[in-house]
């Protein structure tokens, strides 16, 4: 596997795949290229057409000034879902071209190529060998993560937790409108101020850690700085609970990084086996991974066995099987942002079912992923961020 740093990665929203992936894309296009008088991206598949509404031509125009940009959206068999061809040109001649793929998560690839990001450091092949390796070595996760990775990954996790509390904290504070002209008002302010009557704790805990992942969804929509947890479009599940349980709970920070590398790692395992791609196999890939990831993290700062994260990790997505990715308009509004708060919630319930049912745990993590990939491969194109299906279809419909 690859290094887990990858996961997390901070930058612009609305979209890992669509605004982060090919504002990098450009990027390093352009330092290839830096003599062309001109420069031209053509966008295929899901970047073709969700990419208006997240945001993409934008992206690559902020990273490669000029550069036009082109949606082609009749191109079939493609390599992959999230296809981009630059080229550059210097006098009206081509002087270079790269296929550059946008793998999900603001990973990109570049054709036949391989990049530093995709260098293998891990021997495991999935949860099942890295739990073996723990308990061979008498390690925790947390452990083993930094047992594996480079001796930067403390400050580089540091990094990232800072980003995450800085998009809650703005969240928390702003109000308005969201971009894209579904005339969507940011919630988070009000989820974090108004109490219910006669509010007991568990429905407090519940309202504030969705303040805080809509907080992180509405900065995400509003194209501002955010951390990929794995995807922008899932971005507001595992800050949301980190923060509430060092805010509320008392966690300490020290202990949060390492429950962030334990997300990770699950991250890592389901984009290794799987794909953490909306646009190839639906928001399961997203918001079932970040749910995932959410819930080990949890169960980790909990203290819990291995055993037991790793149920809670399998609950979580198993319970996010089939969701389906039809985003309305092309924009990570509706129902991305609602969904994280749900997906949050629902990362805490597989933890403490966890807690009391590993033992009779039937199915492996390994198991639900290699599911989540084959059933995400089986839905219809449409219900893979093409906004041709499902909400997107029925909200224009009406």
């Amino acid at each position: 596997m690859k290094t887990i740093r990858s996961i997390y990665k901070i930058g612009n929203g609305p979209s890992s795949s669509h605004t982060v992936g090919p504002f990098h894309a450009a990027q390093i296009f352009g330092e290839r290229y830096p003599n062309a008088d001109s420069y031209r991206a053509t966008l295929y598949g899901s970047l073709a057409f969700t990419g208006e509404g997240h945001g993409t031509g934008k992206a690559i125009r902020n990273a490669l000034p000029g550069t036009e940009v082109i949606f082609n959206r009749t191109e079939e068999n493609l390599p992959h879902p999230n296809t981009m061809l630059f080229e550059a040109f210097q006098g009206g001649r081509l002087i270079g071209s790269n296929r550059i793929f946008s793998i999900g998560g603001g990973s990109i690839r570049f054709e036949n190529e391989v990049s530093e990001e995709e260098t293998e450091i891990y021997p495991q092949k999935n949860f099942s060998e890295i739990v073996k390796t723990c308990r061979d070595h008498s390690m925790n996760l947390p452990q083993f993560a930094y047992r594996m990775e480079a001796p930067s990954l403390h400050d580089e996790l540091k990094k990232v937790w800072e980003a995450m509390k800085d998009a809650i904290h703005r969240g928390l504070h702003t109000e308005g409108i969201l971009p894209g002209g579904l005339g969507i008002a940011r919630k988070a302010k009000l989820l974090y101020e108004k109490r219910c009557y006669n509010e007991g704790a568990d429905i407090a805990m519940n309202r504030m850690i969705a303040a805080y992942a809509y907080a992180t969804c509405e900065e995400n929509a509003d194209e501002h700085i955010v951390v990929t947890a794995p995807t922008c479009g899932s971005c507001g599940v595992l800050p949301s609970v980190m923060y509430y349980m060092h805010s509320e709970r008392g966690f300490p920070e020290e202990e949060i990084l390492d429950a962030l590398s334990v997300a990770a790692l699950v991250g890592n395992v389901i984009r290794t086996n799987a794909s953490i791609s909306g646009a190839e196999c639906g928001c399961q890939a997203e918001i079932g991974s970040a749910c995932s990831m959410t819930a080990a993290a949890l169960a980790s700062l909990y203290g819990l066995n291995l055993d037991q994260i790793e149920y809670a990790a399998e609950i979580a997505m198993e319970h996010n099987l089939g969701l389906t990715c039809d985003p309305v308009k092309g924009l990570v509004q509706i129902p991305c942002i609602e969904r994280n708060a749900v997906a949050a919630m629902r990362a805490i319930s597989s933890v403490n079912l966890s807690r009391f049912l590993f033992s009779t745990r039937k199915i492996s993590f390994d198991e639900v992923i290699a599911t989540m990939y084959r059933t995400g491969k089986d839905l219809n194109e449409k219900y893979r961020e093409t906004s041709h299906g499902g909400l997107a279809q029925i909200y224009f419909a009406n």
